[in-house]
C-alpha cells in the first residue's frame, strides 16, 4: 500500500477552498495512493469536518466509501537555540481523535490554532517531544522535509547538524525523517549518523491535484491499523520502499538567489555569495548534505530500502506538448491514460511500452519510460523555485 502522510487542508495558507476530504479521496484514488494523512488536525474547523465525515476504527479513519486516512498534522516551531533562530517543521501522527483533542488542548495553551492549518509555536523540538509523550507514547513525530533550507531540521538557514543537536535526549524518540523533494535516500545514506533512522517520503501537498498529491509516497506492507503503521515507522519492519521525485526537481536542491535568477552547482562553485548582487545565496540541500556527509556518494547501508525516482505524469505530458500543467490539452491526455490503466502510479511504474503505445503517441511513451528509468535531466531547483525537467536538452537553462 502507498501512503502519503503529509498533506494540508483548505485551512492552510496557500491552499484553495476546494481542498476538502472529498477531493483528497478522489484524486488519491486517481493517483494510486491507498492511504492519506488527514492534514491539519489541530485546526478547529478542519477537525470538525474530519469528525463529521470519517469514522474511526483501530486508529484509522474511513470515509463513507471506506477510503482510509490517518490522523496527521504539521507544526511549525520557531524558537532560539544555541544562539541561533530556528525554524523547524515536524509532522505529527496521532492514534485517535481523543488524542488529537488532547494535543490541540495542549498546543492551544501555547498559541492560536485557528489562523492556519500549520500553526506556529515558540516551542523547541525537545519541548514538543516532551509535550506529546505526556499525552501519548503512540504519538509519532517525524521531522518534515528534513533538509529544506528554511524549515528543515537540517536546513542550511535555521537547522541543526544532527538529530541529537535538534532533539537532545529526546532524539531516541525520533525514528524516521522525511527526505523532502530536494533529497533522496542515496543522499541521506551518506551520513552514518542516520543509519538507525528510517527514511520516509510524503508529498507535503497543498493541493489535491495529482501533480502535487502523492508526488512522494511510502510503500508499507502492514495490516491497516495505526499500531501496525507506527511499528513500521519505528522499526523499519513493514517499510518497503519510497517514491521520490528526483532531488533536482525540489525547490532547494542547488544554491541560488531567486531575485537575481541565479542557480549555482555547489560541487563546481565554492563561493556562497550571489555573483550578481553580492548577497548571501540560499544554500541548497546538495551543499548541505556534502557538508555533513562522512561517506562518498554511492554508499548503501545494509538496511537500506528500495526507492524509485519519478516526476508526476502531468509534468511529463505538459513538457511533451509545451502546454501548462492544468490546461485542457494536458488533462485530455492524462484522463485518456487513466481511463485505460486505472491509476497514475500504475502508468508511471508498471504499464508496458506496447500497452502505452496503444493509447498515446510514441513521444509520450518515450517520455514515460525515460522518467521510469531515471534518465530525465533537470535544471535543478533553487531558492524556492522548482527544478525544470529537460526533455529537450536545447531548453537547458543558464547556470553558474
Amino acid at each position: 500500500m502507498l501512503f502519503d502522510l503529509h498533506i494540508h487542508s483548505k485551512y492552510s495558507r496557500a491552499t484553495g477552498k476546494d481542498l476538502d476530504l472529498k477531493n483528497l479521496e478522489k484524486y488519491a484514488k486517481i493517483k494510486g495512493i491507498d492511504v492519506l494523512g488527514t492534514g491539519d488536525f489541530t485546526h478547529p474547523k478542519w477537525i470538525e469536518e474530519i469528525k463529521n465525515n470519517l469514522r474511526e476504527d483501530n486508529g484509522v479513519l474511513y470515509s463513507k466509501t471506506n477510503f482510509p486516512f490517518l490522523l496527521q498534522t504539521e507544526i511549525s516551531l520557531m524558537y532560539s537555540q544555541g544562539g541561533k533562530g530556528r525554524r523547524v517543521h515536524n509532522i505529527i501522527l496521532a492514534p485517535s481523535l481523543e488524542v488529537v483533542k488532547q494535543i490541540s488542548e495542549a498546543l492551544g495553551k501555547r498559541g492560536r490554532l485557528d489562523y492556519d492549518g500549520r500553526p506556529i509555536f515558540n516551542i523547541s523540538c525537545i519541548e514538543l517531544v516532551d509535550m506529546m509523550r505526556k499525552i501519548s507514547e503512540d504519538i509519532e513525530i517525524i521531522p518534515g522535509h528534513v533538509w529544506t533550507s528554511w524549515f528543515g531540521a537540517f536546513g542550511s538557514v535555521t537547522g541543526f547538524d544532527s538529530i541529537e543537536e535538534a532533539f537532545g535526549d529526546n532524539s531516541k524518540y525520533i525514528h524516521a525523517i522525511e527526505t523532502g523533494l530536494s533529497s533522496d535516500p542515496e543522499m541521506n545514506w551518506r551520513l552514518s549518523k542516520l543509519d538507525n533512522i528510517n527514511l520516509v517520503s510524503f508529498s507535503d501537498s497543498h493541493s489535491f491535484w495529482p501533480w502535487r498529491l502523492g508526488r512522494e509516497a511510502t510503500e508499507f506492507n502492514v495490516k491497516l491499523t495505526y499500531k501496525a503503521v507506527l511499528n513500521a515507522i519505528r522499526t523499519g519492519n513493514g517499510l518497503i520502499s519510497t517514491i521520490e521525485t528526483p532531488p533536482q526537481y525540489g525547490k532547494y536542491h542547488w544554491d541560488g538567489h531567486r531575485n537575481c535568477n541565479i542557480r549555482i552547482d555547489p560541487e563546481k562553485v565554492k563561493d556562497k555569495t550571489c555573483p550578481v548582487c553580492g548577497k548571501q545565496l540560499t544554500i541548497g540541500v546538495l551543499r548541505r548534505v556534502n557538508e555533513l556527509a562522512d561517506r562518498e556518494y554511492g554508499f548503501r547501508p545494509k538496511n537500506a530500502k528500495e526507492f524509485k525516482r519519478i516526476i508526476p505524469l502531468s509534468e511529463i505530458i505538459s513538457n511533451v506538448i509545451s502546454k501548462g500543467i492544468a490546461t485542457k490539452g494536458v488533462w485530455d491526455i492524462y484522463n485518456k491514460l487513466i481511463q485505460t490503466f486505472g491509476t497514475e502510479m500504475n502508468i508511471l511504474l508498471n504499464v508496458s511500452k506496447d500497452e502505452l503505445l496503444r493509447v498515446v503517441d510514441n513521444k509520450f511513451v518515450n517520455a514515460i519510460l525515460l522518467n521510469r528509468e531515471g534518465k530525465i535531466e533537470f535544471s535543478p531547483g533553487y531558492d524556492g523555485e522548482y527544478g525544470v525537467p529537460l526533455f529537450d536538452k536545447q531548453k537547458k537553462l543558464g547556470e553558474f
